[in-house]
């Protein structure tokens, strides 16, 4: 199997893309700086934007699965720090991608969202919801539900997968998986975790069309 990696020069993706190529996977990666991946056996990395019909078009050379770990991003972790990326990024970046995967008939796509988006945002605690709506951690939220949307109501095999709050830590972790808020999530998660899931996922059939919450137990 060959996968593009959207977003593998983030925290989270670049755990994402090293794990797949220790499984054996072939990758494609699509970066908007592609010197910022270092070159390694059965990678490829193309240079461009996701939300660029041609530049994602050449990424997607032989893959048979997406995962993407793109995200909204702003300056810096304060909550009021400006984006630094468009605030419609995600789903920009779904409307071109989801008619080029039809057309090439790559049907598995897991996409990396956020606990507290869409119908989640209830189960997560009043203190997260108020930064939600009033910071522009807000920003991402909005467009991790446009992007949900657009992958929902596609022919697409998706996987969204909602991660609770994100830590550093390289422990090794059991995933607690979450739907319709049971079991009641946990408030962490790593990285590594994350990463190691996500890969998971792709081979996961029972998943397909499922949206997902995952914390650390």
């Amino acid at each position: 199997m060959k996968v593009l990696i959207l977003g593998a020069t983030g925290r989270t993706g670049k755990i994402v893309l090293q794990r797949a190529l220790e499984e054996g996977y072939e990758v494609n990666c699509l970066a908007r700086n592609s010197i910022r991946i270092r070159k390694q056996n059965r990678l490829t990395v193309f240079e461009g934007n996701p939300t660029n019909t041609a530049d994602l078009e050449n990424a997607f050379s032989d893959c048979n699965a997406v995962i993407s770990v793109l995200n909204v991003s702003r300056k810096s972790d304060f909550p009021w720090s400006k984006l630094r990326t468009p605030e419609n990024y995600l789903s920009e970046t779904m409307k071109v991608l989801i008619p080029i995967a039809e057309k090439r008939n790559v049907k598995r796509i897991v996409v990396c969202s956020a606990w507290g988006a869409a119908e989640t945002k209830k189960d997560t605690p009043g203190w997260f919801r108020w930064f939600i709506d009033h910071s522009n951690i807000g920003a991402a939220y909005r467009d991790h539900e446009r992007q949900e949307k657009l992958l929902s109501d596609s022919n697409l095999d998706w996987t969204i997968v909602r991660p609770v709050g994100l830590i550093n830590s390289t422990k090794n972790q059991k995933v607690k998986e979450s739907f319709d808020n049971n079991p009641k999530p946990n408030l962490i998660i790593s990285r590594k975790t994350v990463g190691e899931y996500l890969i998971a996922c792709m081979r996961n059939k029972a998943l397909i069309k499922h949206s997902v919450v995952i914390s650390a137990e």
